[in-house]
């Protein structure tokens, strides 16, 4: 029997106002490798931010749907989203949300191109309980977001207009 290969990934998103410059941070761990990638935007939102971490951890790794791949975040924007059937419901509803676009439709688009590639697994972790690699995570998205010279998030720039202020509700 072929044991397939599990890549363990953390994510977080932070953003120092919302909106504010916002950073994101990924811990991806295979066997005995581990990775660590972050990034940052200079106006942004801690769920768009959220959403990055997770689709840049997938774009990361080398593996195919072979591989059985857990990604662990501390966003219930993200994994009810997943879980609760609200991403299907948007790309049913061609990304509205009643009248209005889906906030981050951008990215969620972007995540679903991502998470078709690989076999993934979304878990919500509770944040700040003392979890090791969601611990770093935190860290590498608020270091992130407190770097000077910080890129433009093209995409906030664009549907920034909506409300992301954390409002986790379909």
């Amino acid at each position: 029997m072929d044991k397939k290969k599990k890549v363990i990934i953390y994510t977080d998103g932070s953003s120092l106002g919302n909106p504010g410059p916002g950073g994101w941070g990924a811990v991806l761990i295979y066997g005995k490798y581990r990775k660590e990638i972050s990034g940052g935007f200079k106006l942004t939102t801690n769920n768009r931010m959220e959403l990055l971490a997770a689709i840049e951890a997938l774009k990361a790794l080398k593996t195919d749907r072979r591989s059985v791949v857990q990604l662990h975040t501390d966003s219930s924007y993200l994994v009810n989203s997943l879980t609760k059937g609200w991403l299907e419901k948007w790309q049913r509803d061609k990304w509205k949300k009643k009248t209005k676009p889906v906030p981050n439709a951008d990215l969620w688009k972007q995540l679903v191109r991502q998470k078709n590639k690989h076999n993934v697994e979304f878990i919500w972790v509770p944040a700040h309980t003392g979890i090791i690699e969601n611990e770093r995570c935190d860290k590498l998205a608020k270091e992130a977001a407190a770097q000077d010279n910080l890129p433009e998030d093209k995409g906030y720039v664009k549907y920034g207009l909506f409300d992301d202020k954390g409002d986790d509700d379909e």
